[in-house]
């Protein structure tokens, strides 16, 4: 597909891309739609910090930042999302839920990480002592109650010496029968990204289209076999911010606001994005 892209013509946009499995639909054809445009991979958390400070002009970030930071705005109905079990966003205990008391947290999520406090809230009125795990680190390092794990650690991490898993995405669809947004493609609203969201949705569309290749290529790197790569990419995420998309993420930022968890002055509203009219 030609796309007509000001930015090949203009200095070197640069795109912050989550360097997890999840996100390779989203990225591995953007190189060909953005072939001058620096690509930077890092974890949610981070590319969210470099965006704020000026790094970044366009980022694949946690969508909780959407509400946490001033003059941001979604570029792209490109997204990744579930609307059941994810799979690769966990919370693992040690004890039963109505018991945990301390939590530790990812430290390369902060929608992840919202998402669980308010799941652990609303289910069982707990507010757990909050920790977090480092980059690299693993859920044995820690002996706190239950640790939240999201991305290929996710994926990855042993069941075996914890009491029960909760896959985050299954328990969010399961309580509110809405899907659940975990990153988005965010700009800040100075910037000029005339045309930038036909760019990223254009490349999401090739991606999707060759999830079963990028499944073959992706496998071996993430220690998993290629069908179950392919299962993972291809049922258990969506990556189109359509309708009920948008609902879920209202929901999810009237639910943040409640419990002070989002800015206290924070406009929850509906959510919009320049592809959607």
């Amino acid at each position: 597909m030609y796309i007509n892209n000001r930015y090949t013509k203009r200095h070197a946009i640069r795109i912050g891309a989550v360097q997890y499995l999840n996100a390779r639909p989203l990225t591995h054809c953007l190189s060909q739609f953005a072939p001058d445009a620096k690509l930077i991979f890092d974890v949610p958390s981070r590319l969210a910090d470099a965006l704020q400070s000026g790094e970044l002009d366009v980022a694949m970030i946690p969508s909780i930042e959407y509400y946490c930071r001033d003059g941001y705005t979604i570029v792209s109905d490109a997204c990744i999302a579930c609307n059941g079990p994810v799979r690769s966003v966990k919370m693992f205990s040690r004890v039963p839920a109505e018991r945990i008391r301390t939590l530790t947290l990812d430290e390369g999520s902060r929608t992840s990480a919202v998402l669980i406090q308010i799941l652990l809230k609303e289910e069982f009125g707990l507010e757990p002592e909050i920790g977090l795990l480092p980059i690299g680190a693993n859920a044995e390092d820690v002996q706190t109650d239950a640790v939240l794990l999201i991305g290929d650690r996710g994926i990855a991490a042993n069941h075996g010496r914890f009491e029960f898993v909760w896959d985050l995405g299954e328990r969010w669809t399961q309580w509110t029968g809405l899907p659940f947004v975990f990153a988005m493609w965010i700009g800040r609203s100075g910037e000029d990204l005339q045309g930038f969201d036909a760019l990223l949705s254009a490349a999401r569309d090739d991606g999707v289209r060759l999830i079963p290749e990028i499944a073959r290529l992706e496998a071996e790197n993430h220690l998993i076999s290629e069908e179950d790569c392919l299962v993972y990419l291809r049922d258990h995420l969506h990556f189109y911010l359509g309708q009920r998309e948008r609902q879920g993420l209202t929901l999810f930022y009237e639910l943040a606001k409640r419990h002070g968890l989002i800015p206290a002055g924070a406009s929850v509203g509906y959510i919009r994005t320049s592809t959607s009219g």
